[in-house]
C-alpha cells in the first residue's frame, strides 16, 4: 500500500480557464462539486478521459525523476536516511541544558542522524503564466511535495523538519532571455521561512557522482559576515565543538565517544558532510545521474555548478532578491522594520542545494515460482556501508523453474543543502544531506522476467 501523504483530488488537472465558456454551471452541480471537487473531471464534456488523466502535460524536463514511473497520476514516495548539522544561537536567557554546561558559548552545534520521507504528488499539468509585450504566454508544470525529517540520534525520535512545497519546470523564454528550462524549488518551513530557489540541470551523466572531487565537498566552518570561509581542517576549525574528540563542548550530542566507535558520527562527516553521500553509494552499481542545482542567491546569472563555499567567488552578503528569487522570513528572524533591519535573531539569507536523481542498477534473485497471477516481493540483499534495502514486487508472466538473477533499475535521490544563517558577527552554514530510495515496492518490468 502506498505511503503517500500528499495527494490531489481525483481528476484534478491544472490548466487555463476556457475563454469561450458562456454557459454557467447550475446551482445543483455547483453544490455537488463543493462536496466532491473530484467530480469536476467526470462532468467535463470537452475532454476525453485520456485528457483528464494526462497529468504530466507540459514537459517536466529532468523533474520526471519525481514522477511515478508506473502510473503518473499517482504520487511517489521516497524514504531514507541522512545527516544534519546546524549551529544554533544560545541566548543566556534560554541556555541549553547540556550535561556539562558551557555558559561562555553563544552557539550550540547540533548534529542529527536523520530518517526522512519525501512524498511527491502527481504533476499539476499546465500552469499558465501570462507574457507581456514581445513575450507570449508560457505554461509551467509543477510537482508538489512534502518533506519530513526526524532526528534518530537518540531516543525518543524527534521531528526536526517539515516542508511542503513544489518543484517547477519553467520553459525557455525570450523575455527574459533564457535558452534552457529553468528549475525552481518553492518551499515553506515552520520556523517562519519561505524560499524560492532557482537554478538549472546539468543533464545526465554516466556513472555516479564523484564526491571526492573538491567541487562536491561542503564545509560547516563559520566565517565573518561578508568574508571568506576557511576549509574545515585541524587548525582552521572555528570552534572546539567542530572537533569530535573534544569533550564538554557546546554541542548536541556533547559526548561523541560512542558515535565515533560505531562510525555513525566521525570527524570526516563534520569536516565534509557529503562524505555521508559518498559512503552510501560506494558499493552501488549506478548507471547514470541527473544533477539539479538551485539557489536563492540573486546574482543575476545562472548559478555556476556547484557552488563551493570553501572558496566563494563573491562575498556571501545578503542582497535584494533578483534572478533566483530569495528567502522571506518572519520579523523574529530577519529583524525589525528599520532600513536595514535591526535586532535580527538568526537570519537565513541564502540557501543552495544540489539534487542528484540517480538511476541505480540492483541485482535481485527471483526464486522458483509458478505463474499463478499472484505477485511476489523480494528485498535487495544487504549492501556494504548502507542500511537502505529497496524492495521489489513482480508477477511472473510464466513459471520460473529455477532461481533467476535479474538487474532492475530504480530511481534514488541524494541531496546536499546548505542554508547560510547570520547571527552575531558570523555566517553559520547549516548543512543537510540524505539518500532516499522508493518507500514502496518497486515494480519489476515484465520484460525482465521473459
Amino acid at each position: 500500500m502506498s505511503r503517500s501523504n500528499i495527494s490531489l483530488d481525483s481528476g484534478f488537472h491544472f490548466d487555463e480557464v476556457d475563454p469561450t465558456t458562456s454557459k454557467p454551471v447550475d446551482l445543483e452541480t455547483r453544490r455537488l462539486l463543493s462536496v466532491n471537487p473530484g467530480l469536476a473531471a467526470l462532468l467535463s464534456t470537452q475532454t476525453t478521459l485520456e485528457d483528464q488523466t494526462n497529468v504530466v502535460s507540459e514537459p517536466l524536463g529532468d523533474l520526471v525523476g519525481f514522477v511515478n514511473p508506473v502510473d503518473p497520476t499517482q504520487g511517489l514516495v521516497f524514504a531514507g536516511r541522512g545527516f544534519n548539522t546546524i549551529f544554533r544561537p544560545q541566548s543566556p536567557k534560554t541556555t541549553t541544558a547540556l550535561p556539562v554546561k558551557v555558559p561562555t558559548s553563544d552557539n550550540i552545534l547540533e548534529l542529527n542522524l536523520t530518517t526522512e520521507t519525501l512524498s511527491f504528488a502527481a504533476p499539476l499539468g499546465n500552469v499558465p503564466n501570462r507574457g507581456f509585450g514581445t513575450q507570449g504566454d508560457i505554461f509551467l508544470n509543477a510537482v508538489p511535495y512534502v518533506q519530513s525529517v526526524t532526528d534518530v540520534t537518540s531516543l525518543p525520535a524527534t521531528g526536526i523538519h517539515f516542508e511542503p512545497g513544489m518543484w517547477l519546470a519553467v520553459p525557455p523564454t525570450t523575455q527574459p532571455a533564457e535558452a534552457a528550462t529553468i528549475y525552481t524549488r518553492m518551499a515553506s518551513i515552520p520556523h517562519g521561512v519561505t524560499i524560492n530557489a532557482q537554478g538549472i540541470s546539468l543533464g545526465r551523466t554516466a556513472g555516479k557522482p564523484d564526491f571526492t572531487n573538491p567541487a562536491l565537498q561542503v564545509n560547516i566552518n563559520p566565517f565573518p559576515i561578508g568574508g571568506a570561509q576557511q576549509p574545515s581542517a585541524p587548525g582552521t576549525r572555528f570552534f572546539p565543538n567542530q572537533t569530535v574528540t573534544t569533550p564538554n563542548t557546546a554541542r548536541i550530542p556533547q559526548d561523541l565517544t560512542s558515535f565515533i566507535a560505531a562510525g555513525t558520527i566521525t570527524q570526516a562527516m563534520l569536516d565534509n558532510p557529503n562524505v555521508v553521500l559518498q559512503n552510501e553509494i560506494a558499493s552501488q552499481n549506478m548507471q547514470s545521474f541527473v544533477t539539479l542545482i538551485v539557489t536563492t542567491d540573486s546574482a543575476g546569472t545562472l548559478p555556476t555548478p556547484p557552488p563551493n563555499p570553501t572558496n566563494p567567488p563573491a562575498a556571501p552578503v545578503p542582497t535584494a532578491p533578483g534572478f533566483a528569487g530569495g528567502p522571506a522570513e518572519i520579523a523574529f528572524l530577519t529583524g525589525d522594520n528599520h532600513t536595514p533591519p535591526q535586532n535580527p535573531n538568526a537570519h537565513a539569507f541564502k540557501m543552495k542545494a544540489v539534487f542528484w536523481i540517480e538511476t541505480v542498477l540492483e541485482t535481485i534473485v527471483v526464486p522458483a515460482c509458478p505463474a499463478n497471477g499472484l505477485p511476489i516481493t523480494i528485498q535487495a540483499a544487504p549492501r556494504a556501508g548502507s542500511l537502505l534495502r529497496p524492495t521489489f514486487t513482480l508477477t511472473p508472466p510464466k513459471d520460473i523453474s529455477a532461481p533467476k538473477k535479474i538487474v532492475v533499475p530504480f530511481i534514488q535521490i541524494q541531496y546536499s543543502q546548505t542554508v547560510f544563517l547570520n547571527f552575531g558577527p558570523l555566517t553559520w552554514p547549516h548543512v543537510s544531506v540524505a539518500t532516499l530510495i522508493p518507500a514502496d515496492p518497486i515494480v519489476v518490468p515484465t520484460y525482465l522476467l521473459t
